[in-house]
């Protein structure tokens, strides 16, 4: 019998706490079978009219059929048959026992640092999104939650630091924006080695399940922003958390359950909808990117992404991950050159986030990463005149050509009568 969360008492989340069981609709079931890109589009839906789309249960309660009969479903905060569909095909597509699907990437964290209790340590990396910064800013602050910031790119770093009070290891990799990488299966080693109970998770949005399965490669949780790649056109936001540990999965969930936080059904149905071109998205999308960044690397530029052998930890991302993504930065030596070079793209939009079929630019310390402050953003070697790059499916001849105007018309770039190419600003120190 299914449990009705809904109408089950509050209780104190502690670590020795006997949670009840997660309800089975969402768990995966069978495992894999066939090649990831035909699991991203196989669906395995049944319903009374064999619907070849998973129906939408637009609906926040459902009726029952006797007071002591309350069915699978009872209220939507708990469950609902579309997001337990997403659920289950979120779990089959990164490898998990079981996958939960919130309202945001945001959302997904702070559902996971909920875990945490006043005294617990964190560590985090040195280089990591703003709004994930923001959040553990906060926890250090008001909620008594130590936080250490390393180079997680140094396996050594990290387990100098590890204690008998760490909880949590935070690791992003690619990191953003700096594109470093992180051993997820050394640092995961390391971390249950020197304490069994500190549970690493890993953010995963910057590669998807296509690219990377960090639950593989030793890590207990794997949580992404399902707003990017799973989606792919920034038009829903959303935020899935997934885990092979049944004691950690059923925490998760009671902490989703009582805040209320699960993804509506509309969202898990346009997610669901994403999902099915994941693969194909991707590639194109990696595809452009790897032209941009040699075009941008011939022309000079200190360009960073995993997929040029100039990045010094190009064998390191290789042996974990199935591609280099479609996020890519690059340095001009000059805060203002940047800024123009941004303001005069055309193509490649303005904007924060990444992931969408559509080409983003943006100079993170003045948008997705303003949050930090410039004085911690210098401690941390961070780039004032740092451009992300996130490329999206358009004809890649035409990003390019896109660039190549911008830089020209910014200072950065002259094109010479035999159309050689060279930078008019000297390109800042090497990797």
């Amino acid at each position: 019998m299914t449990m009705n969360y809904s109408q089950t008492p509050d209780m104190d989340i502690r670590m020795d706490d006997e949670l009840p069981l997660s309800p089975t609709p969402s768990t995966r079931g069978e495992t894999r079978r066939y090649t990831l890109e035909t699991e991203l589009v196989y669906s395995d839906c049944t319903d009374q009219y064999n619907s070849s789309s998973v129906p939408i249960y637009q609906t926040a309660t459902f009726k029952q059929t006797s007071l002591s009969n309350m069915g699978e479903y009872d209220y939507t905060r708990s469950g609902n048959p579309t997001r337990s569909h997403l659920e289950r095909h979120l779990a089959k597509i990164m490898n998990a026992s079981r996958a939960l699907a919130v309202s945001s990437g945001m959302t997904a964290l702070d559902v996971i640092a909920r875990l945490l209790k006043p005294g617990d340590e964190v560590i985090a990396g040195d280089d990591l999104y703003g709004g994930t910064n923001r959040l553990l800013k906060y926890l250090s602050v008001n909620n008594g939650v130590v936080v250490r910031h390393v180079d997680t790119t140094n396996n050594r770093a990290v387990q100098d630091v590890i204690t008998d009070q760490t909880t949590l290891v935070l690791l992003e990799t690619p990191t953003n924006p700096l594109i470093k990488i992180c051993d997820v299966a050394g640092i995961s080693a390391l971390v249950h080695a020197k304490n069994p109970q500190a549970l690493v998770a890993v953010d995963n949005t910057m590669l998807s399940p296509m690219l990377m399965t960090p639950l593989d490669l030793g890590a207990d949780i794997v949580y992404e922003s399902g707003t990017k790649y799973l989606s792919g056109h920034h038009d829903i936001m959303a935020g899935v958390i997934a885990a092979n540990r049944i004691d950690v999965i059923d925490r998760l969930f009671y902490i989703i359950n009582a805040s209320g936080c699960g993804l509506s059904p509309f969202d898990s149905w346009l997610l669901l909808r994403g999902i099915k071109t994941l693969a194909i998205r991707m590639e194109k999308q990696q595809s452009n990117a790897q032209q941009v960044a040699e075009f941008l690397e011939r022309s000079g530029f200190k360009v960073r992404y995993p997929g040029l052998k100039s990045h010094p930890q190009f064998d390191l991302h290789w042996s974990m991950a199935r591609g280099a993504g479609a996020v890519l930065s690059l340095e001009t030596g000059d805060i203002a050159l940047s800024a123009k070079i941004v303001e005069s793209t055309r193509i490649w939009g303005i904007s924060v986030s990444f992931g969408c079929v559509n080409s983003l630019i943006s100079m993170p310390c003045k948008m997705s990463h303003a949050s930090i402050d410039a004085k911690t953003r210098a401690e941390r070697e961070f780039p004032e005149d740092l451009i992300r790059l996130c490329v999206g499916i358009e004809n890649a001849d035409d990003l390019i050509e896109d660039l190549k105007t911008a830089l020209v018309k910014a200072g950065a770039l002259k094109i010479s009568m035999n159309g050689t190419e060279r930078i008019s600003t000297p390109p800042s120190k090497p990797l």
